[in-house]
């Protein structure tokens, strides 16, 4: 199979998770009645539920990695289709989420992104801005090769992204790090009240320094 099939089959398997991601995550919000997370006690959830839903989001990471795995030929286009369907899922949620529960209504609606190791809180626009990202450098990573080789961002490239990871998970992950107790009750009431854009703004910028050398390699 060809390459652009390949990249053409990861993103028909992403918009599918994500539509099955979706509809899930619609069911559950809808059965607890908190479609808007961004509300008081935000996560009202009994213990085995979240139980069950810490499993399936390593569920999916699982899922997202596999599809990379039997896609690449080798590390890096494996990551390269790792970081192509993660970003395509992440995009395609919030776009089924809309006509399936009327939310979010702006992309500056606040989320629980993730629970794993704690729970990540921002508006939908960063974690968007990252997929997008994510999308760009998957494909220029599985796509283009030089000399039988995919092309990969350079040492202080990855550098700079891995600083932008910490910097942007340390803002999801704010509220809940400075929360007084770990406990399951304790991080459930955690209401973030604002965030922090110019970290998240140098986080961004740091993230895109891989992609930039990408994209230096091919104009060589």
């Amino acid at each position: 199979m060809s390459d652009p099939r390949r990249w053409s089959v990861v993103v028909v398997y992403a918009i599918a998770m994500a539509l099955l991601e979706a509809a899930v995550v619609a069911y559950l919000r809808t059965l607890i009645g908190r479609i808007d997370p961004y509300q008081p006690s935000p996560l009202p959830v009994p213990q085995h539920l979240m139980k069950i839903e810490l499993a399936r989001e390593a569920a999916t990471l699982a899922m997202l990695g596999a599809v990379a795995w039997l896609a690449g030929r080798e590390r890096r286009t494996r990551m390269g289709y790792f970081l192509l369907a993660f970003g395509v899922w992440d995009v395609f949620y919030y776009a089924f989420l809309v006509p399936m529960t009327g939310w979010p209504r702006s992309p500056l609606d606040w989320d629980v992104l993730f629970l794993i190791p704690l729970p990540w809180w921002g508006p939908v626009l960063a974690p968007m801005s990252i997929a997008a990202l994510m999308i760009a450098g998957g494909t220029l990573v599985s796509q283009f090769a030089r000399e039988g080789r995919a092309l990969w961002p350079g040492r202080w490239a990855l550098a700079a992204g891995a600083a932008g990871v910490a910097l942007a998970l340390v803002t999801f992950m704010a509220d809940a790090l400075r929360a007084p107790r770990w406990s399951a009750q304790a991080l459930g009431s955690v209401l973030p009240t604002a965030f922090d854009w110019p970290l998240f703004a140098a986080a961004l910028t740091l993230m895109c320094a891989p992609l930039a050398d990408l994209a230096r390699q091919l104009r060589r």
